[in-house]
């Protein structure tokens, strides 16, 4: 039998990219809906990127678009008006509300979620070269990662509160 040292082994890392991926359902693109403020939103992503504008008609634009890719090149389209700026911490902030909103809705993926346990969440850009795609996700450059993955980092987040939920519930049932 072969032992292997710490060294040796590799870390298990929970990369996604694409909607049909295995991890794909992490993404802001997959097929996912969600509801804010009483209406219903195709896909994360539509909601997102409409959240960067106040005004209302922009709004509805970019959440009647079929496709999230749709609803991201509409929002692209008006970028002169929108009042959150990408990147910024209140975008961040959006991101978070997003993210949330979906995985509270959708009990299957949550549960997909917590089983990622303790692992790294990365988003992998691909190919793509731009300053936000590092922002949101990781490039791999040879053996290590490059970018801030700001999308794994809140997902990571985010499955670190269920979990913290989910004990306290357990531990609230045990005093009852």
């Amino acid at each position: 039998m072969k032992h292997h040292t710490a060294a040796h082994r590799k870390e298990i890392e929970i990369v996604f990219s694409g909607v049909s991926a295995p991890w794909g359902f992490l993404g802001n693109m997959a097929p996912f809906p969600v509801f804010y403020e009483g209406l219903m939103w195709r896909t994360s992503e539509a909601l997102f990127q409409a959240l960067r504008f106040e005004d209302e008609e922009i709004r509805r634009t970019i959440q009647a678009q079929k496709s999230p890719m749709a609803a991201k090149m509409k929002a692209r389209k008006f970028a002169t008006s929108m009042t959150i700026a990408p990147m910024s911490e209140r975008d961040i902030e959006n991101m978070k509300q997003v993210l949330k909103l979906k995985f509270d809705t959708h009990e299957a993926i949550r549960n997909k979620l917590l089983a990622t346990q303790c692992f790294p969440i990365i988003e992998d850009i691909g190919a793509r070269h731009r300053e936000r795609d590092f922002f949101w996700g990781m490039k791999k450059k040879e053996h290590s990662w490059e970018g801030k993955n700001t999308m794994g980092k809140l997902l990571m987040e985010l499955r670190e509160a269920y979990r913290t939920c989910m004990v306290g519930k357990e531990e609230m049932m045990r005093n009852l």
